[in-house]
């Protein structure tokens, strides 16, 4: 049965305010391009949750994220939202900070995640996960098959985080996802986003001397217009997916306008392809290969200069899951880059050759249902 993610994590009329807590442990031999773990042991995507139901017409979530950096303990507001539960014809309103419902992963936490990092798709252009302050309103339609419409405006200061001082601190996104049973034991689903992004980041002055950081919470590569596709098959055998189960999923993204010194025909683009094998029922078997194609503007003296680098990744895992609230994850990841400046120097200057991660999250009290 296809079920969007708002959906399923909207809670049952009875249900009582609950509490959880989440933690995401990992140990990396080296951080990844453009990734959001530090070498060595370190905290990832961890947090403590609050949801339950307001009164019979709001529910409410609120979340407290929390991760390493540089051996440091960071912590962020990541959810605090308000969500209707009664309004008539297929419609739903959220208003608050949450995750927008572009693509596929992105509304997800990433502590449930197939893989240790994000696709280099998310990584590069949502900064991982891309959480703002905003509105939206759904629209599930009567159809026999599943078909949602849903549009949200956000401030879009979590996505562009140094725009220019003419910019319209605004970003609208529209998206469909549409699904169906293929049979008795396979079901697909679709998405279509449209990202309108008023905020146009400032342009970097080149210093070569100054060392950059491999960790981003906001978009490293953006545009006025993002196009996202995502595609999920999934198989079981009779829709039971306790013993064996297929995952498959494909999402792709087109950037343009990256800003006002850039060439019309200039895009970003990004594609992430994973396929995971459910072999037992608390063993997994997972491959994923990506790609990131990006031009990247620097001022070099008043003067602005534009490279074009290419980043590949391609990763390995098997996860043990003793039970459906832990799981222990063992990964081999390897990067590719090409490209430089007009300066000679790479586009992409630190990417990992090998990486292995281990990691092993555990979820205690509430949680989210799980999404399609």
């Amino acid at each position: 049965m296809v079920v969007s993610s708002s959906d399923a994590q909207t809670p049952p009329a009875e249900a009582n305010w609950q509490a959880g807590v989440v933690l995401d442990l990992a140990s990396s031999s080296r951080g990844l391009e453009l990734g959001t773990r530090d070498r060595g042991l370190g905290l990832g995507h961890s947090d403590l949750l609050l949801r339950g139901v307001v009164n019979e017409h709001l529910s409410g979530e609120a979340i407290v994220g929390f991760h390493s950096e540089d051996q440091k303990l960071e912590k962020h507001l990541e959810n605090a939202w308000v969500q209707t539960r009664s309004l008539p014809q297929g419609l739903q309103a959220r208003v608050g900070r949450f995750a927008s419902q572009i693509g596929y992963l992105n509304e997800l936490h990433p502590h449930n995640d197939d893989f240790t990092e994000r696709p280099l798709l998310h990584r590069g252009f949502l900064g991982g996960h891309w959480i703002d302050d905003g509105v939206r309103l759904n629209w599930t339609a009567p159809t026999p098959f599943y078909l949602r419409l849903g549009a949200e405006m956000f401030s879009g200061k979590k996505l562009v985080l140094h725009a220019t001082p003419d910019s319209t601190s605004r970003v609208t996104a529209f998206n469909m996802k549409m699904g169906n049973d293929i049979s008795p034991s396979s079901s697909w689903q679709w998405g279509l986003s449209h990202v309108n992004n008023q905020r146009e980041a400032e342009v970097e002055v080149h210093d070569p001397s100054v060392d950059v950081q491999h960790h981003s919470h906001a978009a490293s590569f953006s545009g006025k217009r993002m196009w996202i596709s995502d595609l999920v098959w999934k198989w079981a055998p009779d829709g039971n997916n306790r013993h064996q189960q297929l995952r498959l999923n494909w999402e792709y993204a087109q950037v343009s306008g990256i800003n006002r010194y850039a060439d019309h025909a200039m895009r970003h683009r990004a594609s992430s392809l994973g396929t995971v094998w459910r072999f037992n029922p608390a063993w997994e078997l997972g491959v994923r290969t990506d790609w990131l194609e990006v031009y990247k503007a620097e001022n070099h003296s008043g003067d602005i200069e534009f490279g074009q680098g290419r980043l590949k990744e391609n990763a390995i895992m098997v996860a043990y899951k003793p039970t459906h609230r832990q799981t222990l994850r063992l990964q081999l990841t390897q990067q590719r880059a090409s490209g430089v400046n007009d300066a000679g120097e790479a586009i992409f200057a630190n990417p990992a050759r090998r990486s292995i991660q281990l990691q092993y999250v555990i979820g205690i009290g509430a949680h989210g249902a799980h999404a399609y």
